[in-house]
């Protein structure tokens, strides 16, 4: 297997954060650092960190991103675009530094200098369908996660309510307790906390409506997409649209899973050692 510096003359790491970036050029062959520069994450700043790496080496070489599908996203978008050789190293746990000091300086070199070290390197996540099905499948799982939550709070209420309230869903599922939580209109024979607690059933219910509605849209669109896509995937027996979305996310790009250990590690499946005694 022929390795990074084998391939390159520079490796640019960077240290990528919200607001600013920090990028070090090391020599491939000695590790050494022969520059760094800091720049605001946004088109301006990437432009010239490009700019800053064409004037201040030249030979072959390839840019060591750490977040390259978080805070690395643009510049990753903008090196991918202007076809440089991008990969991506997660982001480790930090050491820990005297007085809680960080140094992105010393991140950009690791990160390049780790991409030197590795066997295997990991391309960029591509934007297109995945990427459109990570937002959806990311909205889809928070709008079911909300109604699941406010469905529990309807039950809650209901429980302690008034019985002029709790006789219409006495044994009722959920469903039906929504549907006539949702109709619910008050009387003004009822006390004021029989109101009260009338309105914000109401409330609740049609809060649980309103999500549920959302997760569907959302679901409509991650099946159009995953059909446009990969729809052989949906030919396979227990393969629905969700489970096929989050398969193609899973997967994200070529190279991801190189081998049957990656994917066994990725799928939560990896054997694990038995300590003697």
């Amino acid at each position: 297997m022929t390795s990074l510096a084998q391939q390159v003359d520079l490796v640019i790491g960077v240290d990528t954060h919200k607001h600013t970036h920090t990028a070090a050029i090391v020599d491939a062959t000695t590790g050494g650092k022969l520059a760094e520069l800091t720049v605001p994450t946004d088109p301006g700043g990437y432009a010239e960190l490009v700019a800053w790496a064409d004037a201040t080496g030249s030979g072959r070489r390839t840019w060591a991103l750490e977040g390259g599908g978080g805070y690395g996203a643009g510049l990753a978008r903008l090196l991918s675009a202007a076809h440089e050789q991008v990969v991506e190293l997660d982001r480790p746990k930090r050491a820990a530094r005297r007085h809680g000091a960080k140094s992105d300086s010393l991140d950009a070199v690791r990160a390049a200098r780790e991409a030197l070290g590795r066997e295997h390197l990991a391309g960029i996540k591509g934007d297109g369908p995945r990427a459109e099905l990570a937002a959806l499948m990311t909205a889809r799982r928070s709008a079911v996660e909300a109604a699941t939550m406010a469905q529990r709070q309807l039950h809650a209420l209901v429980i302690t309510a008034p019985e002029e309230l709790r006789a219409p869903v006495r044994g009722a599922t959920t469903a039906v307790m929504v549907q006539t939580a949702a109709r619910l209109r008050t009387r003004s024979s009822w006390t004021r906390q029989t109101v009260t607690t009338a309105t914000v059933l109401r409330t609740l219910a049609r809060r649980v409506l309103a999500l549920q509605g959302e997760a569907r849209d959302h679901e409509t669109a991650i099946s159009e997409i995953v059909r446009a896509w990969r729809p052989d995937l949906l030919t396979q027996p227990g393969i629905g649209v969700i489970v096929a979305a989050q398969v193609l996310i899973a997967w994200s790009h070529p190279g991801r899973i190189r081998s049957e250990a990656a994917f066994a590690m990725l799928a939560g499946t990896a054997p694990i050692r038995r300590p003697r005694g």
